[in-house]
């Protein structure tokens, strides 16, 4: 479990830096988040109604997932056998 969650770690870590590293690259060639999303027909606030609409319908579609699945995943754990 604890090597699991060590390799989930070491690879958001692994992102976040090669993400900073192409910030720069991208930053000394003068190139801007919002020039690229102008290059594919985006605005920044296009892009942020468009994580709002993805959320208003994740959410709640989480939420009424959850109330089946949590309540058949506690009784399956409680019955499941004892380890050692």
């Amino acid at each position: 479990m604890a090597g699991d969650m060590l390799r989930v770690l070491s690879a958001i870590i692994k992102i976040g830096l090669a993400s900073l590293a192409t910030g720069v690259v991208l930053s000394a060639l003068n190139i801007s988040a919002a020039e690229l999303l102008a290059e594919i027909g985006l605005t920044p606030e296009n892009v942020f109604e468009l994580l709002q609409q993805g959320a208003a319908w994740a959410i709640p579609n989480i939420v009424l997932g959850s109330l089946v699945i949590v309540p058949i995943w506690l009784v399956t754990y409680l019955l499941r056998p004892p380890r050692n």
